[in-house]
């Protein structure tokens, strides 16, 4: 039965690409392009980003635990079912380990067992920028971001920054201290993960969206938090336009402080793969020089995100499953991942066996859009694109 994504083409000369080679640098997604600029491409690049967004999350969801679903522990789970190399969702757990279970939404989650999306935070952000900038245009305010969680979102479906955050909000704190007061998890991954919606309306243009995800991540966050939301919109908003996923990865790069932690880790990934140094070393340096800062900080979260990309290489399949494979925050991780090399091929290039399972259908704790198709989300998308200053 086809898929509700359908118009993949044989012959289609935009799909056209190098094979994968881990470690090699510069090489990646090299097709013959149609300018990004009109409206198929726009288009098939922006349904990218967001079904890749919703399958590299679900990908990640079931060992989202870094705490406790480490990367060698992960591949042990993969190898212990046999789907090493990884190439769909998640299988189901085989035998009896307890030193392997999943989270408890693993069922929704599974290959086999998805009809739909799960909820998650890191697809309710992207949904919530959406009706943001529906709301408020460009020109939004960091208060307004605020007054829209109050009325859109659950409280109890906050965590850490964003949760002390809604809750200075609701106890009449304005920003930026709601970022401040009272909030351990400045530095956390949360702002990162809802700056998407930045990147995919922005195309080709790295340091606006930067700029929009700024404003967005002041509410809850600060230093290298507020970093990672900027660099992340830039990487995917380069990815509209960039040539290669390392040169993506360079042009966000020069949208945050050099001299910030979070730039000189993601150069400090670049640098190794460049020396074509095997996935997992580079990963167990990092982790090395990162150790402390804990599994949800967007730091080390950064570093696994760049390896990711670089080393899966403009591949889709291979991009989301080494990230999630390279553990910390997975989910958050193979959700951004998703979205850069969703919008790097277009939704046309990316597997059957990703797209086909979530039935063109999103769940979600924003009021209002639970059920939404994401073909329309992405095409909302796509008019607050057109209108973008």
């Amino acid at each position: 039965m086809p898929g509700p994504f359908p118009g993949r083409q044989a012959g289609n000369a935009r799909r056209a690409r190098c094979e994968p080679r881990a470690g090699a640098p510069g090489i990646g997604y090299t097709g013959a392009m149609t300018p990004v600029g009109t409206e198929p491409e726009l288009s098939d690049r922006v349904l990218g980003g967001w079904l890749g967004r919703i399958a590299g999350n679900m990908l990640g969801k079931p060992v989202e635990q870094g705490d406790q679903w480490t990367r060698d522990r992960i591949d042990r789970y993969l190898r212990q079912a046999a789907a090493l190399p990884l190439t769909d969702y998640l299988p189901e757990p085989v035998g009896e380990d307890p030193g392997l279970e999943l989270r408890p939404e693993w069922r929704q989650c599974v290959r086999g067992r998805i009809h739909g999306s799960c909820r998650d935070d890191d697809v309710d952000y992207a949904i919530l920028g959406l009706d943001l900038l529906e709301t408020h245009g460009f020109g939004f305010s960091t208060e307004q971001v605020g007054d829209l969680w109050l009325l859109r979102l659950p409280y109890l479906q906050t965590f850490t920054a964003e949760r002390a955050a809604y809750r200075n909000l609701a106890n009449g704190l304005k920003p930026p201290l709601t970022a401040t007061y009272e909030n351990p998890y400045q530095e956390w991954i949360g702002a990162l993960i809802r700056a998407d919606i930045y990147g995919w309306t922005c195309p080709g243009a790295p340091t606006r969206a930067a700029a929009l995800a700024r404003r967005d991540a002041v509410l809850s966050h600060t230093g290298n938090g507020v970093y990672g939301a900027m660099w992340a919109a830039a990487l995917i908003a380069a990815a509209f336009t960039a040539e290669t996923v390392r040169q993506a990865v360079d042009q966000a790069l020069a949208v945050v402080p050099a001299g910030s932690r979070l730039a000189r880790t993601v150069r400090r990934v670049v640098s190794l793969h460049d020396t074509r140094l095997p996935w997992e070393d580079t990963l167990t340096t990092v982790a090395e020089e990162t150790a402390g800062l804990g599994w949800i900080h967007t730091v080390p979260n950064a570093a696994v995100l760049t390896a990711g990309l670089l080393y899966g290489d403009g591949d889709f399949t291979r991009t989301i499953t080494l990230t999630v494979r390279g553990g910390l925050d997975t989910d958050s991780n193979g959700a951004t991942a998703g979205s850069v090399v969703g919008v790097l091929t277009g939704a046309d290039a990316i597997p059957e066996q990703w797209k086909d399972p979530l039935e063109d259908t999103v769940r979600s704790a924003v009021f209002g859009f639970d059920g939404a198709r994401i073909s329309e989300l992405a095409r909302r998308t796509v008019r607050l694109a057109r209108t973008a200053p």
